[in-house]
């Protein structure tokens, strides 16, 4: 990692990433009816230029992608990672001939970047806040206004990535992974009506409590990468697994993803990965 330009970035410098993402538009006169059954969250409530979390769960409850909804009038932008891009279209475009409610991949028309601590006068871009998608025909005056700007690598973006607590599919999250377990309660609305692995979902919210959360490690380590993903107790029980793992410069230590159990999730517990000892630590580890 490029540890010059990470100091620039954490010290306000612009800087943006470019990566392959999925972006897919919802439109018709059924499409809240629909989307509602088969996400999370609820898009009903979705104010115009606003944008939400949500999740596709399975029939168990079990995730098939995490999404970013955008309104934009009578129409849904969701944003997705390359990974579940697939998935979600499938999953989408499957309803396309149960009413009116039609899917369109724009994924091809557009390029992804996130951008930090600048602001561009973007006037053709679909805008997730910080995220935007470009024309493929405005990419060269895109780039070109961001000459001066940093062009983050993916090795120094997977460390930004984990200091801001950021899963990433296949790697934090995956099919294994129930909904709640991620940690994001923005994630659910508990209010609307039912929806695919409804049951399941509610249930661990009004019942319980999850056996295990996502959630961050410190450990006394500098080294990136530890010997074991397991995590124990302090008296030897099971406690979790690491997922991510990255020497943060800022904080001066190793930090880590880890899906903890819930006896163990409280803020300051201390953990064992062998000989190291982890401290838990909620998200983001930098605001």
């Amino acid at each position: 990692m490029n540890l010059e330009n990470y100091q620039k970035i954490r010290n306000g410098a612009a800087a943006y990433y470019s990566q392959n993402r999925g972006l897919i538009e919802v439109s018709g006169k059924e499409a809240i009816q629909f989307l509602n059954g088969l996400i999370t969250n609820d898009v009903a409530k979705l104010e115009e230029n606003a944008q939400m979390l949500a999740a596709f769960p399975d029939a168990k409850g079990r995730l098939i992608a995490v999404v970013r909804v955008l309104r934009n009038g009578d129409k849904f932008l969701f944003e997705t990672e390359a990974t579940t891009h697939e998935k979600v279209f499938n999953n989408l475009f499957r309803f396309t001939f149960a009413g009116d409610f039609f899917v369109e991949d724009l994924s091809e028309k557009y390029e992804f970047f996130s951008i930090t601590n600048y602001e561009l006068p973007i006037t053709n871009a679909i805008n997730f806040g910080n995220d935007v998608f470009i024309p493929k025909d405005s990419i060269e005056n895109f780039k070109n206004d961001l000459k001066e700007a940093i062009e983050i690598t993916d090795e120094l973006y997977e460390v930004l990535r984990i200091e801001q607590g950021i899963p990433l599919y296949g790697v934090d999250m995956d099919e294994t992974t129930i909904v709640p377990e991620l940690g994001l309660p923005e994630l659910i609305s508990y209010k609307k009506g039912c929806y695919i692995g409804q049951e399941i979902i509610a249930r661990i919210h009004f019942r319980g409590h999850i056996a295990k959360q996502l959630t961050g490690l410190e450990v006394e380590s500098r080294e990136s990468r530890v010997e074991s993903q397991e995590l124990k107790s302090l008296e030897g029980k099971s406690a979790g697994r690491i997922t991510s793992v990255a020497f943060s410069p800022k904080l001066g230590k190793t930090i880590a993803l880890a899906y903890v159990r819930y006896e163990f999730l409280a803020e300051g517990t201390e953990l064992k990965i062998g000989e190291i000892t982890a401290t838990v630590k909620n998200f983001p580890f930098i605001g």
